[in-house]
């Protein structure tokens, strides 16, 4: 059977992260070991079976609260065991000094026995001051006797300590409460895990949009911001293009954290001014439409020079077909999980929109796919695993309200609702590294989450 599946990617906005899990789906028990991982599955009203997974970050680690406390008091039994060894030490060498105290007492006891009833040849003064040393000395007899009892007890404390302290040992296996280092390497593995799932699943169908999220709030009304989607991991740049014509100076930043501070780790002053606010940066290179033309410009960061340009045969441009909110945006280059596409309107196509997908070398159109889907009648559109969905306004109370996709190349009427929080969008682009949409809103740059619909076969389909 095929098990239907919902996933959220939330990798930006979200500190989750959600696992699909391959075959059926029962439900997972927690146990005690896994106290920082919460597995937990559910169906929902149509049966479809939603599998979850939270891990908590690396540096977030911790126990729960059962494991710490028992490690705690397994660390106080050991220093207890460490003071009584100590304290035993002491003992064995005092005790075998009082023994030795006690046998020369016992001896000197004696001795009086003999000299009291032999006294007659004794000096009767010095016998008086030996009688009464010794009647000193009487007093320490229960003394020694209750320190060999003392030291008994001791001994009986030691081992009662050393079994307390293998029963907790006993009990820390059974409950995991593994030390940092073990948690940290399973945290790692979950976390490589859930990637390398996340990396097989990334195709699915649009279900809902949430957001955005602002990042910034800068530049003009109208303008693009973005990160590579082929980017290597640990490499987060962000390219920052404001306004969406008569310009050409494209600046960079290492992080997002950085282009909130607006700290520019370096300017590209590109050879030719852009049009519109339609551009993506996909492997290392810029790609853009030169202002006043449907020509399709490649340029390279790394060299800082043009790689490629080519026209887009047929394409309108300069307002011929722009999206509702016009500036210059009749070509929308764009990327995801399947490469490098072209969205325009030609004359042939009556001006409806038309998909292209691009050889990203060369700009060669590999396929082309024409919709019935008026150009001038989308706010905005992006690309999600070869679908296209299309925005029907700019404004307030805007929704994706139509899909091509080109795997079957056909169309559907969709109703998602997103949230235009300041009232005019000029770019709306997703990224399948972020799986996200990255956008300009009235000058504000904000991201959306997607969230996506799996279609997963099991090794029983047939």
């Amino acid at each position: 059977m095929t098990a239907y599946r919902m996933w959220s990617l939330s990798v930006v906005l979200n500190p989750l992260l959600f696992l699909l899990l391959f075959g059926s789906c029962p439900t997972a028990t927690i146990r005690p070991k896994e106290g920082w991982q919460v597995y937990s599955s559910a169906q929902d009203a149509d049966g479809r079976c939603i599998c979850t997974v939270v891990a908590p970050e690396q540096n977030l680690c911790s126990r729960d609260a059962k494991g710490r406390q028992l490690r705690q008091l397994l660390e106080k039994v050991q220093n207890m065991s460490q003071s009584i060894e100590v304290l035993n030490l002491r003992t064995q060498r005092d005790f075998q000094y009082i023994m030795r105290m006690e046998s020369q007492i016992k001896g000197l006891r004696s001795k009086f026995r003999h000299i009291e009833v032999d006294r007659k040849t004794l000096v009767n003064k010095n016998f008086q001051e030996l009688k009464g040393k010794m009647e000193s000395l009487q007093p320490l007899i229960p003394v020694l006797e209750q320190y060999k009892t003392d030291a008994k007890l001791i001994s009986q404390f030691k081992e009662e300590i050393r079994n307390l302290s293998d029963v907790l040992m006993g009990i820390q296996e059974e409950m995991g409460a593994y030390d940092y280092e073990e948690l940290q390497q399973r945290v790692l593995n979950l976390e490589n895990r859930l990637h390398s799932c996340m990396n097989k699943l990334t195709c699915g169908k649009l279900m809902k949009i949430t957001g955005p999220l602002t990042v910034k709030t800068s530049g003009t009304r109208f303008g693009a911001w973005m990160t590579d989607p082929l980017a290597p991991p640990r490499s987060n740049r962000v390219w920052y293009m404001d306004s969406y014509t008569n310009n050409k100076i494209v600046k960079e930043y290492k992080s997002i954290a950085d282009f909130v501070a607006g700290v520019e780790s370096r300017t590209y002053n590109l050879p030719f001014k852009w049009a519109g606010t339609n551009h993506i940066v996909y492997n290392g290179s810029l790609y853009y439409n030169k202002m006043q033309s449907n020509i399709l410009v490649k340029y390279s960061f790394e060299t800082g020079h043009v790689v490629t340009q080519r026209a887009l045969e047929s394409a309108g441009f300069h307002n011929v077909y722009p999206y509702t909110w016009g500036g210059f945006s009749d070509i929308d280059l764009m990327a995801d999980e399947l490469g490098l596409w072209a969205v325009y309107a030609t004359n042939q196509n009556a001006g409806n929109i038309v998909i292209s997908q691009l050889n990203p070398d060369t700009l060669q159109i590999i396929n082309t796919w024409n919709t019935e889907y008026s150009k001038r009648n989308a706010g905005e559109s992006f690309m999600i695993c070869g679908t296209l969905y299309i925005t029907n306004s700019h404004l307030t109370g805007a929704k994706v309200y139509y899909a091509y996709s080109t795997k079957t190349s056909t169309y559907e009427y969709t109703d998602i609702p997103f949230h235009n929080q300041y009232f005019h969008m000029s770019m709306l682009d997703y990224n399948a590294r972020d799986h996200a949409l990255y956008g300009w809103n009235n000058g504000h740059q904000v991201l959306f989450n997607v969230t996506l619909f799996h279609i997963i076969k099991t090794e029983d389909d047939s």
